[in-house]
């Protein structure tokens, strides 16, 4: 059956007797009241106006109502705000945190209690918040220290405060900066800034001390001096910087500074001690024997017979060994920087059965010798025997013996412009001008002369054929000898004008000799005469010329012409004369 809805005015009384407003005497929907009761009844929010009209007709209960139902829906929204700050003061990287959460509460509680239990921390760490606990721990921290130095009154838990800064400085021991003094003097705590002066008193008597202890005769007592820190360090047996001693010697303190090398010195000692292998030895002082013998193996010296004989009577055969093996390993570094062994070394090396690196150092000297000699060798194939004497005889500035030679030329390692057959007919030039002074024989001068030609240094010749007299020389033969070798050094300067004369007055002298002739024939060569070059080329081979010097001489003539117009004339010439024998022209072409 039907049933009537109840009328506004029925309503209305149902809704003042449910928000306790039956004071309000009037009972008609058109009231105010029956409004606002029917937005608070259907959960809407009402009005400043409203609220303002209740407290104007004192229906102050229904106010009271009203108020706490609007602050009951906004604390959900409240709570979270509040617990999203504590996430972020905290630290916590949980995503999708919610209010029912156990780590709102243990927030709160960090928050306002300023530390933790044992199961709470472990919920954080179950949780991976780890930050949180590092937090969490410092506080704890900040917390025992401010009950340990009577600052509770300060209520800053944070561990960013500087008063946790000052704190942990006085804990450690550490002094405070002027501006931690005036921060404590500034927010009245009292009890720290006391420890700080007692301990104050502490190092500036410890400060005392050490000054005498380390003859420091310096008049300031201030432990911020640089003084305090320096000695400090020493105190702890701790090396001094660069820095340190220079200021010790700008306040001219030679007796600390010596005192700093003592240390220094026993300090080094020790070590080299464990490193030797000596430390049954307990002598400490730097004037110590042993201190030296270690000296001078540290800076690769070769270890003296007294040294030896030193270690010996103190039964120190470890020691012994490791200084011969340091040595040892010493000179194979210098070895391979480039560095090459004294006899002393060598001995030593053989003394004490060290022929392993003797040959390496051979063969290290004997590959560094032909690269300085240019002598191509990428497999190695060159025997060590006897090539590296030779090499080193060349070094010494001293002659080959015949047998050395003709090993040399086996190898091919006496081409004319090779740097030994340059080196090894230097030193027989050397050789021959020394039997001149010897003994007069003016048939060592063309041999001189000749030997410096093979050398590259022309002037050289021409300085052993210099202010000859050729009325006092008797044989025609030696003068055209001389003539002859001083004309092929004025050719070699390219003053052809000169070399022909020696070469013209070396025939007068001599028409039976085919050497003058070659000479010629190079001349005319070199002047890009070539019909007249081959006429005295024939007439030096009708006098005994080998055809191959020949030829090696217009090899010379070819090669060493720099204009590359003059160079292609001369090879077509050849070319067009005999292209067999002088098929080696060709790759002068280009």
């Amino acid at each position: 059956m039907y049933q009537q809805l109840p009328s506004q005015t029925e309503h209305f009384a149902v809704l003042k007797s449910k928000y306790q407003a039956t004071n309000y005497t009037e009972s008609s929907p058109s009231s105010l009241l029956y409004l606002i009761l029917r937005k608070v009844d259907s959960g809407i929010k009402i009005t400043d106006i409203e609220l303002n009209w209740l407290k104007e007709h004192q229906v102050l209960e229904t106010l009271k109502i009203i108020l706490w139902e609007q602050l009951r829906e906004e604390e959900p929204i409240k709570l979270q705000d509040e617990f999203s700050q504590l996430n972020v003061k905290y630290q916590v990287t949980l995503l999708n945190s919610q209010l029912d959460s156990p780590l709102y509460p243990i927030l709160w509680k960090l928050q306002s209690e300023n530390q933790l239990a044992e199961k709470e921390i472990s919920f954080l760490r179950d949780c991976k918040c780890f930050k949180t606990v590092a937090i969490a721990e410092e506080m704890g921290r900040f917390a025992t220290l401010k009950d340990k130095y009577k600052a509770t009154q300060h209520k800053d838990s944070s561990p960013d405060s500087p008063l946790y800064q000052i704190l942990k400085l006085l804990d450690a021991g550490k002094r405070l900066s002027d501006t931690d003094v005036d921060w404590l003097n500034k927010h009245q705590i009292f009890e720290p800034l006391e420890v700080f002066r007692q301990q104050e008193a502490v190092r500036e008597a410890e400060f005392a001390q050490l000054k005498d202890k380390y003859k420091a005769a310096h008049p300031d007592t201030s432990v911020s001096s640089p003084l305090y820190a320096i000695l400090q360090k020493l105190e702890s047996d701790k090396l001094l910087t660069d820095s340190e001693i220079e200021w010790l010697k700008q306040h001219q303190l030679s007796e600390t500074i010596g005192i700093v090398q003592q240390l220094e010195q026993k300090r080094e000692f020790a070590a080299l001690k464990v490193k030797y292998k000596a430390t049954q030895h307990e002598d400490l002082s730097p004037s110590s024997h042993l201190y030296k013998v270690f000296k001078r193996l540290e800076l690769g010296n070769q270890p003296y017979e007294q040294d030896i004989n030193y270690l010996k009577k103190r039964d120190l055969t470890e020691t012994m060994a490791i200084a011969n093996e340091k040595y040892a390993s010493d000179l194979k570094l210098r070895i391979k920087s480039d560095n090459y062994l004294s006899e002393s070394e060598i001995d030593w090396l053989k003394n004490n059965g060290r022929e392993d690196i003797i040959t390496f150092a051979q063969q290290q000297h004997f590959a560094a010798l032909k690269i300085k000699y240019r002598i191509l060798d990428p497999r190695n194939e060159l025997p060590l025997d006897p090539f590296y004497t030779i090499m080193q005889k060349l070094e010494r500035e001293e002659r080959l013996d015949p047998i050395m030679i003709v090993r040399l030329i086996e190898e091919e390692l006496l081409s004319r412009h090779g740097k030994i057959a340059k080196a090894h007919s230097r030193l027989e030039a050397l050789f021959y001008e020394q039997e001149f002074k010897r003994t007069g024989n003016k048939w060592n001068l063309p041999n001189a002369s000749s030997h410096w030609r093979k050398a590259d240094e022309p002037q050289a010749a021409l300085q052993v054929t210099n202010n000859l007299d050729f009325g006092t020389i008797k044989e025609n033969k030696l003068k055209s000898a001389l003539l002859t070798t001083r004309g092929g050094a004025f050719r070699d300067i390219d003053n052809l004008d000169k070399a022909e004369d020696c070469a013209r007055k070396a025939i007068e002298y001599q028409p039976g000799s085919h050497h003058p002739y070659t000479l010629m024939g190079a001349i005319c060569y070199e002047r890009d005469q070539y019909s007249e070059g081959d006429y005295w080329f024939n007439e030096a081979i009708k006098r005994g010329a080998e055809p191959g010097d020949i030829d090696d001489e217009i090899k010379h003539v070819v090669k060493n012409t720099k204009n590359d117009d003059k160079r292609r004339e001369v090879v077509e010439y050849l070319l067009k004369k005999d292209p067999v024998r002088y098929a080696w022209a060709k790759s002068y072409r280009k």
